[in-house]
């Protein structure tokens, strides 16, 4: 039955709701388009700061290079969920109205 659910939910939401979360995630980020690439989406300015930050901290040794990158990689993981959760209540809203 949960399965049933989480199927229905990820095949049955409306377009308008991805719009509208992308919308949300290019306010708050800095959207850039690459030749080979294509479509990036930078984080935010202050979350740009925050790396430059562990960088500069690693460039004076103040921190080791593998703590930096623990400190970097749980910083993306953890943006990357606040997105997730960012776009499921996109879809909830779109659900409901």
């Amino acid at each position: 039955m949960a399965a049933t659910t989480t199927q229905s939910r990820s095949n049955g939401h409306r377009p308008g709701a991805r719009k509208a979360v992308e919308h949300a995630l290019d306010r708050h980020g800095l959207p850039i388009s690459l030749p080979v690439v294509g479509r990036l989406r930078l984080p935010a300015p202050q979350h740009l700061v925050w790396y430059a930050g562990v960088a500069v901290l690693v460039a004076l040794e103040c921190v080791e290079w593998p703590i930096a990158l623990v400190l970097a990689t749980g910083k993306a993981l953890a943006d990357n969920r606040h997105s997730a959760v960012l776009q499921e209540f996109g879809e909830a809203l779109e659900e409901v109205g």
